[in-house]
């Protein structure tokens, strides 16, 4: 964050203040501008609704070739225990603007149909009480390691039918390639990343190799894909699909879970009622969170030919990023955009999902159990306190999210 009549240049997209509260930058941005080159990191940031809904909008114009690249620049030595590993991600979903993505695409969106998610919420509630029922009964608890860490990760490898898998491996494997490609990890932190990274790999291509073509689950579906061309799916295209998809998932979601707690707890006018249970209210919730704090804050493209966007001209070749946080706050779509209004009646114009081609596959899942999660959790402890106004937060390029969310029954 900048003073108003400070220079733009002293935005620090991974500083204290950014990470603590980036809408004062979100709104100066969008007045001052809306499309500002950012020296510290390279990237043109984009902030109006308008403009970021264009570019999404138009895969052909604006290409996601960087969507998964690292924005910290790997060391040479952290490169070579990733080649060790023999790791590479090349293009399948969100970073896949090619002719093999339609039919990556279609194959993972058939794990989550409406139907399928709609058959998964008694387990996700069941779920959701299964861990209600662990926490203390007097002094304090977190409700992210309580609960919002690990519950979408076991909804995710069930949907997928991915069977034994070590949970904290596999969120300890996610956790350090957040960091690894969205953070700013100096070389000692760089290399336990890059170990971590390469062994996340190496395990997910050997389940690949051993998977039986065909089989129902995951990986036995893409070890039967075929490539345009009718070629076999490569491993490392196999891998690819599977390392994010793994991650984004599930993490993703349990950051939506965090902040969506932190959120809502201390609201006196809205807590009572989603503790009765108040038609639709928990899913209008969600909708209001994730237009204003969405877990995926930002996004990244490339622009494959000049452009001009809010009067500014982009050259061919610039690297985008997409404030989604900050378009959600856009007054010009969202009337009184601070204010808190699960009743917002445009609320669903949000770009938390992204949009277009590569709107997130796991959108309808994410909506559904954050709705029965957030209703459980009243329901269950309808009279309930919260203990950190201002907990430490995720602060990676692209993910922000509450670590912690200190409670206790009141």
């Amino acid at each position: 964050m900048w003073a108003t009549t400070g220079s733009l240049d002293e935005l620090d997209l991974f500083g204290p203040r950014f990470v603590g509260d980036p809408w004062p930058s979100f709104a100066e941005l969008r007045e001052r501008a809306p499309v500002h080159h950012d020296e510290r990191t390279g990237l043109w940031l984009v902030s109006r609704h308008a403009d970021v809904r264009a570019v999404l909008a138009d895969p052909d114009g604006f290409v996601p070739d960087n969507a998964l690249t690292a924005i910290t620049p790997i060391p040479p030595p952290q490169l070579r225990v990733l080649a060790r590993a023999r790791f590479s991600l090349p293009p399948t979903l969100a970073n896949n603007g090619t002719d093999s993505h339609t039919g990556l695409r279609r194959l993972v969106a058939s794990y989550f149909t409406p139907g399928r998610v709609r058959d998964a919420e008694p387990r996700i509630r069941s779920l959701a009480n299964d861990y209600l029922d662990r926490l203390p009964v007097a002094g304090p608890f977190d409700l992210v390691s309580g609960l919002a860490a690990e519950l979408p990760c076991r909804v995710l490898l069930e949907l997928l039918g991915l069977t034994e898998v070590d949970l904290p491996v596999l969120k300890a494997w996610s956790a350090a390639s957040l960091e690894l490609f969205w953070g700013r990890p100096d070389p000692d932190r760089h290399q336990a990343l890059a170990e971590a990274a390469g062994e996340f790999h190496q395990w997910l291509a050997a389940r690949i190799r051993a998977a039986t073509p065909g089989s129902p689950d995951l990986f036995g579906q893409l070890a039967a894909h075929r490539a345009p061309g009718d070629r076999p799916l490569r491993v490392a295209e196999a891998v690819g699909v599977c390392y994010f998809l793994l991650i984004a998932g599930q993490e993703t979601t349990s950051q939506l879970l965090s902040t969506l707690l932190h959120r809502l707890i201390p609201r006196a006018d809205l807590w009572p009622r989603l503790a009765a249970g108040e038609p639709g209210l928990a899913a209008a919730c969600v909708e209001e969170v994730l237009r204003h704090e969405p877990p995926v804050n930002t996004w990244r493209r490339v622009a494959a030919r000049p452009v001009t966007l809010s009067g500014v001209q982009v050259p061919r070749g610039a690297h985008l990023l997409l404030l989604l946080a900050g378009s959600g706050a856009d007054p010009d779509v969202f009337p009184d955009p601070e204010q808190f209004c699960p009743a917002r009646p445009e609320v669903r114009r949000h770009l938390a999902f992204g949009h277009g081609r590569h709107f997130c596959l796991g959108a309808g899942l994410a909506r559904a159990e954050a709705s029965v999660v957030l209703t459980e959790v009243a329901r269950r402890l309808p009279r309930l306190e919260l203990l950190e106004a201002e907990p430490p937060m995720l602060g990676l390029l692209s993910f922000r999210a509450p670590l912690r969310v200190l409670a206790r029954r009141a």
